[in-house]
């Protein structure tokens, strides 16, 4: 058993967490991850979904081939694999997938993105898979930047974003560009050429307030360009934004996160920002998006 820091919780863990902060303190956790039997079935009887059911407090997920998750109060999940319990895959849904509705049940708004701090606050870039997100937070890291956290980023009801793992995961391809060495550093999972990149002094572990939110986008001229959100419009890029944005149509807590959505909304600046697809220039981006943060600070 392992006792980590994580996203402002201290976390007891029936798996060894090595992407997380130990925890060295005699606080009692927050939260528990356990080996425990879940029910094949889930926790509604009635429900015609196979994969995910949800009730006010409790959230069961199943992945099939890999493990059963039963997500309960914000406080606990019970995970049973169907196989091996050091297989790479249960570990990523548990640190991914259900650790996001447990941040939910907690009452944060986890956002599918990268923050990132900038003098005293931070900025959240966000996008399609492919985007980019990952590449340019690693070019924010280049200029001296800190990462707050990445993939999953969770908001609370003040504004704050709070830290997560101190490192960042890239492709080999982009951890060469940037001429990291990946040789013996650790793998999303062992078929796949995704590394977990340790941050070292690049990792901001302290909550900030968000102030500005990017949408990341790729197109086929050759120039950057910056297009605000106002209105209604600023809802829609939060929303769609939310990890697992797709479990909200059987969660029970859905009114809960159109509210967070939209007082958030209220709160920053948010703009999509379009790059070339072709020669991603990294540092034109970023002095780019910072021109833009300085506009609105």
């Amino acid at each position: 058993m392992v006792t980590v820091n994580l996203y402002g919780l201290v976390v007891e863990s029936d798996w060894p967490l090595p992407e997380c902060i130990p925890y060295e303190g005699v606080n009692t956790p927050d939260v528990r991850f356990l080996l425990g039997e879940v029910p094949v079935e889930g926790i509604l009887a009635d429900s015609e979904n196979p994969w995910v059911q949800t009730t006010d407090s409790a959230c069961w997920i199943n992945f099939e081939g890999v493990a059963r998750y039963l997500i309960c109060s914000g406080s606990e999940i019970t995970v049973q694999p169907y196989t091996h319990r050091a297989d790479p895959m249960l570990r990523l849904f548990l640190l991914g997938t259900a650790l996001s509705v447990l941040l939910q049940q907690r009452g944060l708004l986890p956002i599918h993105g990268n923050a990132i701090e900038v003098n005293d606050g931070c900025l959240v870039c966000v996008g399609d898979s492919g985007a980019g997100k990952s590449t340019l937070a690693a070019a924010f890291l280049q200029q001296g930047f800190r990462l707050l956290a990445d993939d999953v980023v969770p908001v609370d009801e003040t504004g704050l974003a709070w830290p997560g793992f101190p490192r960042i995961r890239l492709w080999g391809e982009t951890a060469s560009k940037f001429a990291i060495e990946t040789t013996g550093l650790p793998r999303i999972l062992p078929e796949m050429d995704k590394y977990q990149i340790p941050l070292g002094p690049g990792f901001c572990n302290a909550p900030l307030p968000v102030k500005w939110l990017y949408v990341l986008e790729a197109h086929d001229a050759e120039t950057f360009e910056i297009l605000p959100y106002e209105g209604m419009a600023r809802f829609e890029p939060l929303h769609q934004n939310t990890y697992r944005v797709q479990y909200l149509e059987h969660f029970a807590m859905k009114s809960k996160n159109l509210q967070q959505v939209t007082d958030l909304a209220g709160k920053i600046h948010m703009a999509k920002i379009r790059r070339p697809k072709q020669g991603f220039r990294l540092p034109e981006l970023v002095e780019f998006i910072l021109g833009d943060v300085k506009r609105h600070s």
